[in-house]
């Protein structure tokens, strides 16, 4: 027997010993190596039940109350806020060699506080240790079980850290436990609460830090993205958007941003979060179209290690990237009708679960919703859930398009040369008023969004000082200015330029027809019969310009 071994006397007439504690020293050693709480827990049960004289080792943690509909203690349950959850079992049976006791599932899974043995333990704080029920066999509720195994001696002890009591280690001993076992036993149960303690500060690190390396990515994406710094314009129709984000921007009520690609959907959610109590909390943008469908769950609402393939650490979502602040849902009208319903129950509730885990979590997270699409027709027409959009259309914001505010155009295109031109190294040119009366004289139909490309194209074009603009051959999804292809015969040859000017007149019209969209059932792609990436190739390499 080694040294280490802590044994316990069957009875004062046998000479040898069992040990109930084995090589105590490795096990105070390996646990402040463990960084999560799942592995601290499975080598501490695991470990105690190595010992023949153990028949079953458990912890139970304090956990917010959760599964309480089902739980076989609800009747005794004082309190539903917190109870002790079963969260580690390993054990041996004499009985039967292939039960499985570290199943965490059954009848104890749950304790309240106060109520019972192990109940009573958590709620004071106190040990509960008994050298040997033979003289009480009522004390265990399955005495048949007590029996079986060969039960004799239990040791409850309180997990404290710091003065807080976080669970109980409980071991069922088919030997009598000596004093020198209960010492050893609260000293290990001391360790046990420390190495949970460490852990859990560990994971929250670690999740902090994953924390901030989503949000330092997201602000870099937004950086990246970000096509103007402000709302830009003096405009009557301008003046009704800006005073309905002064209105509803101190609330916390979910607003429905609407309009056209490109009008700034996402300038005015930043406006209305900017001038929100939330504004010192982030502002997370969900790009809904961009989203594989089989990933809608995992991107919202996170997944844990595991919970599928290529799930190699646990993450978080977007709503609880977003809590405490504002979750910018872009293009909502794109999320599938059947996955609907689960973002209804977070937006009703605050409550989600993560992909592979039952822990129910609560987030505080004000919505920001945009689409392009008429979803209040779609809705009545079965096409989008009528409640979800009631739940995000509580106020509604209609974008003008840009065409509508002409009058802003001269002071937006000011404002969008000087931002371009800093980034693009080049000196800032001066709007001519002929440069005005020239983008006054066009449609955009791809809104702010296409004036900044036109913009950045000419600052590349034009000479030093001056600024070019080239309007006539600016190519848009504008019916009206789709340039003719001349008619053919059909076993007329058509040359290269030709074929090539067709070919993007066509794509026009679809993207036209689609509203600017690329990707997605109702998108330019579907409706040309080609793969999405091609066809953002070949806008690319034709010079489209996709709103």
């Amino acid at each position: 027997m080694q040294h280490n071994d802590i044994s316990c006397i069957l009875s004062p007439m046998i000479e040898h010993r069992i040990p109930l504690i084995r090589d105590h020293k490795k096990l105070l050693l390996a646990m402040p190596q463990q960084r999560s709480v799942a592995d601290v827990l499975r080598l501490v049960v695991d470990h105690l039940a190595s010992s023949h004289a153990v028949a079953l080792a458990r912890i139970w943690l304090i956990q917010p109350g959760e599964g309480c509909p089902t739980c076989p203690m609800r009747s005794e349950c004082p309190d539903q806020t917190e109870c002790l959850h079963l969260v580690a079992s390993a054990g041996t049976s004499v009985v039967d060699p292939n039960t499985d006791l570290s199943r965490i599932d059954g009848s104890f899974r749950r304790f309240p506080l106060g109520v019972r043995k192990v109940g009573r333990i958590a709620a004071t704080g106190t040990p509960l240790e008994v050298p040997n029920i033979d003289g009480d066999p009522d004390w265990l509720v399955h005495r048949d079980w007590a029996l079986q195994e060969s039960i004799l001696g239990f040791g409850g002890q309180p997990l404290i850290h710091r003065g807080k009591v976080l669970g109980v280690l409980s071991v069922f001993a088919r030997t009598t436990i000596g004093d020198a076992c209960f010492d050893w036993l609260r000293m290990i149960a001391d360790h046990v609460a420390s190495a949970i303690a460490n852990a859990q500060a560990w994971e929250e690190i670690e999740s902090l830090r994953g924390r901030l390396e989503l949000e330092n990515d997201y602000l870099q994406e937004e950086l990246r993205g970000e096509a103007f710094g402000e709302m830009i314009g003096q405009s009557d129709a301008l003046q009704t958007v800006t005073q309905q984000i002064r209105l509803v921007a101190p609330t916390d009520s979910t607003v429905l941003v609407m309009g056209e690609s490109g009008t700034g959907k996402e300038l005015v959610a930043r406006e209305i979060h900017a001038r929100s109590s939330r504004h010192e909390h982030p502002l997370i943008k969900v790009n809904c179209a961009a989203i594989p469908r089989e990933l809608y769950e995992s991107e919202f609402f996170g997944h844990t290690k595991g919970s599928f393939t290529g799930a190699l650490r646990d993450r978080i979502g977007r709503f609880e990237l977003a809590d405490g602040g504002t979750l910018f849902l872009d293009e909502i009208g794109e999320i599938p009708l059947d996955l609907q319903s689960k973002l209804l129950r977070v937006l009703q509730e605050g409550e989600l679960e993560r992909v592979g885990e039952e822990r129910t979590r609560m987030v505080d997270v004000r919505i920001i919703a945009a689409t392009n699409r008429d979803l209040k027709a779609e809705a009545e027409a079965g096409k989008f859930r009528l409640d979800l959009y009631y739940r995000l259309s509580v106020f509604p914001i209609d974008l003008p398009p840009l065409r509508n505010r002409k009058d802003d155009l001269p002071l937006l295109a000011d404002h969008l040369l000087t931002s371009l031109s800093r980034r693009l190294g080049k000196p800032t040119p001066r709007l001519t008023r002929a440069n005005a009366n020239e983008l006054q004289r066009y449609d955009w139909p791809g809104n702010i969004r296409e004036l900044q490309h036109v913009l950045e194209r000419a600052l590349i074009t034009s000479p030093p000082g001056k600024l070019k603009l080239n309007l006539a051959s600016q190519p848009d999804i504008d019916s009206q200015n789709i340039v003719p292809v001349h008619s053919h015969e059909p076993d007329e040859i058509m040359t290269a330029a030709e074929l090539r000017l067709f070919e993007a007149n066509n794509i026009r019209k679809a993207l036209q027809a689609c509203g600017g969209k690329v990707y997605g059932e109702t998108g330019a792609a579907a409706l040309l019969g080609m793969k999405p990436t091609t066809l953002a190739s070949r806008i690319k390499s034709l010079g489209i310009a996709s709103s």
